[in-house]
């Protein structure tokens, strides 16, 4: 079974022997313990992630390597919550929101306006685990899942998806029965919406107020490109 714990300014999600799926360009499938969610100071501009993400782990004490997410939001307004054997913890900053181009929540900002360099207090991160044994491709369509339901909680919370930075950890224990389905209608999927809903839209509340358009975000974004329809 998934735990959660927070030292300071590092949450941890552990399960011994867990597999897990990692967005990110330090990411991918990989063996441990545990994951973590770590909080960095105002103008961080470490260019080594796991590298720094490892420091403050050792130094919350918390000894089993595994992957780390990085956010500007401090560890105090991280969430979570559990059901069926999936067990979820979220934090949320949102002070580099994504929103459609068009849309009420853009608030008018120009096409293109972003600096995803700048995690400021922004970062939606989500470290997510259940108690199923799933395969590589089970696992990333529990990934799509928790993506999918994340920016569906975030839209209807704030009228943005999430922000430029957003990052996701989901791991499964190896050991336990096996689901061979993630998906929104089977019973990991269902607990996994569930429990994402509620962490995020806890976390958005615990951040007492967020933008109320890209427009007058600090970094916001909205996509910059114009497709071309056609039919296939």
């Amino acid at each position: 079974m998934f735990e959660a714990e927070r030292r300071g300014e590092v949450c941890r999600l552990r399960s011994p022997g867990a597999r897990w799926l990692v967005t990110g360009p330090e990411g991918g499938y990989r063996r441990a313990d545990a994951a973590y969610n770590v909080s960095v100071p105002e103008g961080f501009d470490r260019e080594d992630p796991a590298a720094y993400a490892a420091e403050r782990r050792r130094a919350a004490g918390f000894e089993a390597p595994g992957p780390g997410l990085l956010t500007g939001v401090k560890m105090r307004h991280a969430r979570g919550a559990r059901a069926e054997g999936v067990c979820v913890v979220a934090t949320a900053g949102l002070s580099n929101p994504v929103a459609l181009a068009g849309s009420e929540a853009a608030g008018g900002a120009p096409d293109g306006t972003t600096d995803g360099r700048d995690a400021g207090p922004g970062t939606v991160n989500l470290l997510v685990g259940t108690d199923r044994a799933l395969a590589d491709g089970t696992l990333a369509t529990l990934l799509a899942t928790v993506v999918e339901t994340k920016a569906a909680a975030l839209q209807a919370a704030t009228g943005f998806t999430g922000t430029t930075t957003d990052a996701v950890a989901v791991g499964c224990e190896p050991g336990g029965e096996p689901a061979s389905f993630a998906g929104s209608s089977t019973p990991v999927g269902r607990a996994t919406r569930a429990c994402v809903r509620r962490a995020v839209d806890a976390a958005v509340e615990a951040r007492g107020s967020v933008p109320d358009t890209v427009a007058g975000a600090e970094h916001g974004a909205v996509p910059a490109a114009a497709p071309d329809v056609f039919r296939v």
